[in-house]
């Protein structure tokens, strides 16, 4: 099982997609392709009963707004919930930033998220830039600028 799960992942590492290529739908109907804004990106896994994730949102709301002239905030639900299952969630937490739903990381070549919170730094070109495990603080988002 370990060697299928290590051989899948470096198939994924060598078979990463041109992010500037993919199109990712986000809830309410637009989308994001990475690679394609000027704007720093940066990617929060979260799920409902993860009390870290819940600490940090409000953090993440208010680096969005603070920083939307430089950076875009994105969320993964971990869970993979759908629907008006997922805006109650959403709702629930008090996520005010645009939630992805399909999980992209496929694109950098990532092995699925193991540990919650999880926060991807994706550069304006599409390239992953940072990989941070763990609740993130203000202090923390404010240095990613």
């Amino acid at each position: 099982m370990i060697k299928k799960l290590v051989l899948t992942s470096l198939l994924l590492m060598g078979c990463a997609q041109d992010p500037h290529r993919v199109s990712y739908p986000l809830l309410g109907g637009d989308s994001i392709t990475f690679g394609t804004s000027t704007k720093l990106t940066v990617i929060n896994y979260w799920a409902v009963w993860c009390g870290p994730c819940r600490k940090e949102i409000p953090e993440f709301n208010q680096f969005a707004k603070e920083h939307a002239d430089q950076v875009v905030v994105l969320a993964v639900n971990f869970d993979g919930s759908e629907g008006d299952a997922l805006r109650a969630e959403i709702e629930k937490l008090g996520i005010d930033f645009p939630s992805l739903l399909a999980d992209p990381r496929d694109i950098w070549g990532l092995e699925p998220v193991n540990v919650l919170p999880e926060t991807l730094v994706i550069g304006t070109d599409g390239k992953l830039l940072q990989r941070m495990i763990g609740p993130q603080t203000a202090e923390i988002l404010e240095a990613l600028l």
